[in-house]
């Protein structure tokens, strides 16, 4: 005989039990028992600061946060009021997490090292785009936190030089997505884990383990407007994909795109252009993280022809190239570079 769950009345078994993301954390944490309850503690607040700023986002209108203000970020691009907000409250969650040893935003010059009175040990770094698409807030489109869990690197001489690693050096990333649900999409190199809020209990919810990227989806996203600046084998990729029935999806944030693209396959570009010969996109705190969880559910993460993850970051700010979604398709747009 098969052993079956038993099962209710609304059909539902044992094996549906609601896991909340704090469950999950914590039953990952039981696998390792030389765990400090460190790591566990540091998601916990990336998750409280989520459902604030899902908050914050809801009322965006009443409260008059929307628009921006008269001053312009690190990267030289005018500062949403939101974005401020969404950044002061990840350094408050963060700043309370004894685990924390150096936080860095893409909205600040310098990294923050956390000093209190107490002691203890501060083994990680924390990285994070605190309101990614923020472009998207005054027409009610959909924007997102993106974060990077770093190891702390004691011998290193300054903050900066503690969190210039390589994106393979992650120990954990993930984003959280501020749409029609607010969603948190994690990895800890183990595979990738997505929650979803309840707003009703006020938790994450599991709705999805083990989440696999579609091998081939016939859809890219791509800031098109810009298309005449990009290098000819992103032209000719362009060329190919629209002659075979490819469709394009772009919404100006780079967490809704690439989360469909998770979802549906795809592939997500951000080539280089005339104006940004680099690319655009921050490597440590947009293209290292996405990249670790495409990979992890299945896909490929490019800049050129090499892979992100094993490029080595020079600067705090730096700017790199992209290309990720289902494998097929990172392998198509590769294939026009040559």
């Amino acid at each position: 005989m098969v052993d079956t769950p038993p099962r209710s009345k609304s059909g539902l078994t044992t094996r549906d039990n609601l896991t909340t993301l704090q469950t999950h954390i914590l039953a990952e944490e039981q696998k390792y028992p030389e765990a400090s309850g460190t790591f566990s503690w540091i998601l916990s607040a990336l998750a409280l600061s989520a459902k604030v700023i899902a908050d914050k986002m809801r009322r965006a209108r009443i409260h008059d946060v929307l628009g921006s203000l008269d001053s312009d970020n690190v990267q030289g691009e005018r500062q949403q009021k939101l974005d401020v907000i969404a950044n002061e409250i990840l350094l408050r969650c963060l700043g309370t997490r004894s685990g924390v040893a150096i936080v860095a935003s893409e909205e600040d010059e310098n990294p923050t090292l956390i000093q209190r009175e107490t002691g203890g040990e501060r083994p990680y770094c924390v990285l994070f785009d605190p309101l990614d698409g923020s472009s998207n807030l005054d027409t009610c489109g959909t924007v997102g936190t993106i974060f990077s869990i770093l190891r702390h690197d004691r011998r290193a001489q300054s903050p900066e030089a503690s969190i210039l690693q390589k994106g393979t050096e992650q120990a954990a990333a993930g984003y959280m997505l501020y749409g029609s649900s607010t969603v948190f999409v994690l990895t800890t190199g183990t595979g990738v884990s997505m929650f979803v809020l309840d707003p009703s209990i006020g938790s994450f919810l599991l709705v999805q383990q083990n989440v696999r990227i579609p091998a081939a989806g016939k859809t890219y996203s791509v800031n098109e407007g810009n298309r005449q600046s990009f290098p000819q084998g992103y032209q000719r990729y362009l060329d190919w994909a629209q002659s075979n029935g490819y469709s394009s999806r772009y919404s100006g944030a780079m967490v809704a795109d690439v989360h469909r693209i998770l979802l549906r396959g795809g592939v997500f570009l951000y080539p280089p252009t005339k104006k940004s010969p680099e690319g655009k996109l921050r490597q440590l705190y947009e293209v290292n993280p996405m990249a670790m969880i495409i990979e992890q559910a299945g896909g490929k993460a490019v800049s050129g022809t090499t892979r992100v993850l094993e490029s080595q970051p020079k600067a705090l700010h730096q700017r790199i190239a992209c290309c990720m979604g289902s494998p097929d398709e990172v392998d198509h747009v590769v294939r026009h570079l040559g």
